[in-house]
């Protein structure tokens, strides 16, 4: 499985971007999918996460509100929306798909795919 993510940018705090991961398998519909993101100095961590059939999403509280993410397996293609930006979001943004199909999780260590990165960076 082997991921692009896009969408990434300079914005201005309160801003929005929408961050795009698309997907070259054409099983990408039985995969969950993660979006992570790492700020400088710090570890990777769980943004928020989509299961297999987009009818469950999962959002880390720090996103609750401002970030929703959403897949149209059509297009092999999963969105991260995220609105009223703070400058603690700055990082780099990462998509990653679990190492099994039909399987959701949000630990770090079961996902092995990885999209290159794409940097996020809010001004104040």
């Amino acid at each position: 499985v082997q991921l692009q993510a896009s969408g990434g940018g300079l914005v201005q705090a309160g801003g929005s971007l929408r961050l795009s991961c698309a997907a070259s398998t054409r099983t990408f519909s039985s995969y969950s999918v993660g979006w992570f993101r790492q700020a400088p100095g710090k570890e990777r961590e769980f943004v928020a996460g989509i299961t297999y059939t987009g009818r469950t999403t999962y959002n880390r509280d720090s996103v609750k509100g401002r970030f929703t993410i959403s897949r149209d397996n059509a297009k092999n293609t999963v969105y991260l929306q995220m609105n009223s930006l703070k400058p603690e979001d700055t990082a780099v943004y990462y998509c990653a798909a679990p190492g099994r199909t039909h399987y959701f999780t949000a630990n770090i260590y079961d996902y092995a795919y990885w999209g290159q990165g794409t940097q996020v960076t809010v001004s104040s």
